[in-house]
């Protein structure tokens, strides 16, 4: 099983919204980064991902679960555009701040650090070991 991370900004698209949508879950549509699309054309279903609050906090709140494979993304006609559904299954005990994963030199590697602009990234399982670490999450 694969691990990710899902960034958004919590202004247009926060944790609260997408719990809300639970346990169905919500398309993560508008993407339009060549990478972070192939990021999702690789997810299988059951692959878990942090939820990223981006430019306001800038902050891990909770784990989600892919399940739905990429589709075309419904809010565009181009048909190069995919993306998945998510859905959120649990908040983080204690949000992980990007000031905490830059500060931990375990993490320094993460694309989350490396990266910064990438909107939807894969993560090591030794990231997600310690980001859970971090966040008082389990596993």
């Amino acid at each position: 099983m694969a691990k990710w991370l899902f960034k958004s900004e919590p202004n247009v698209w926060g944790w609260t919204e997408q719990m809300a949508k639970a346990p169905a879950g919500e398309e993560w549509h508008g993407v339009r980064n060549y990478l972070a699309r192939n990021n999702m054309r690789a997810m299988q279903l059951g692959d878990l991902g942090f939820f990223y609050h981006s430019n306001i906090g800038k902050e891990i709140v909770g784990i989600v679960e892919v399940c739905a494979l990429a589709h075309h993304d419904s809010t565009t006609d181009d048909p190069r555009w995919d993306c998945v559904d998510i859905r959120a299954l649990r908040p983080m005990a204690r949000p992980v701040s990007l000031a905490m994963v830059k500060a931990d030199p375990r993490l320094a590697n993460m694309a989350l650090v490396t990266c910064a602009r990438l909107s939807v990234q894969p993560v090591t399982e030794e990231e997600w070991r310690i980001v859970c670490e971090l966040g008082g999450a389990g596993p």
